[in-house]
């Protein structure tokens, strides 16, 4: 389980996050929603122990992020996935290459049984065939479940995805949502997916967390996102074409 508890955290003297306390629990799938601003990446960002706090702390299956060395911190970090916004996949390597790169570079796994988990990965993200395939060559969403194969490919207990359906088309957002889903129920993985994509926070979340003002502003499941008469939460819901409610 990821603790945040009572994290302020400003730049140049601007308030970013204030006070925030959230507990995202084993196996859940939680969307963090917000404006553009809202502090959503750089809450993730002290999740994963690359921002330390101005004050609070954060804590990853009880160990303090603060209070541990960079070698500690470094081991803790290889529990996470991070699917980034644009993929992030290098253009010098091949689908194969890119998703075979943190083995290589974290374990001591011979060419025999890093051919084997890439081909499993990739498998897990339905493009069984693309090895051999430049990112140039694949269209926006084969790149992103690319990177989602990377991803996964160190078996990590946590994966943060970074605005996953962003910049595509309908069709293609829904075969990423099944993909998340799928992950989280076959490899037993905590998703935290940061969005402004409302219809694919109502597919795929468990619970919903709402920055709003630099402050966790709500938090429930989708049902109660649904239920919901906050009137601030719902006018961002409606600003992201979607309608909550009865």
């Amino acid at each position: 389980m990821i603790s945040i508890r009572n994290l302020h955290k400003s730049f140049s003297g601007n308030l970013v996050l204030e006070d925030i306390s959230l507990d995202l629990y084993d196996g859940e799938t939680i969307a963090i929603i917000g404006r553009s601003g809202a502090g959503k990446s750089v809450l993730m960002k002290h999740a994963i122990g690359l921002i330390r706090p101005d004050r609070g702390r954060v804590t990853v299956d009880g160990i303090d992020l603060s209070n541990i060395s960079y070698r500690q911190l470094r081991q803790i970090r290889r529990q996470f996935g991070v699917l980034f916004q644009g993929g992030a996949l290098f253009d010098s390597m091949d689908a194969f290459e890119n998703v075979a790169f943190p083995l290589r570079t974290l374990t001591r796994k011979t060419e025999t049984e890093i051919h084997h988990e890439v081909q499993e990965c990739l498998n897990l993200v339905q493009l069984p065939e693309v090895g051999a395939t430049c990112p140039s060559e694949l269209s926006g969403g084969m790149r992103k479940r690319v990177a989602l194969a990377r991803a996964i490919a160190l078996r990590p207990r946590y994966i943060i995805y970074d605005e996953p359906t962003s910049g595509l088309d309908p069709e293609t957002s829904n075969t990423i949502d099944e993909l998340i889903k799928g992950l989280a129920d076959q490899l037993d993985i905590t998703s935290i997916v940061v969005t402004h994509d409302m219809h694919s926070v109502l597919r795929i979340a468990d619970r919903v967390a709402y920055l709003h003002q630099a402050r966790l502003h709500w938090l429930g499941t989708v049902d109660e996102l649904h239920a919901s008469s906050d009137s601030t939460l719902r006018s961002f819901v409606k600003a992201n074409e979607y309608s909550i409610g009865r």
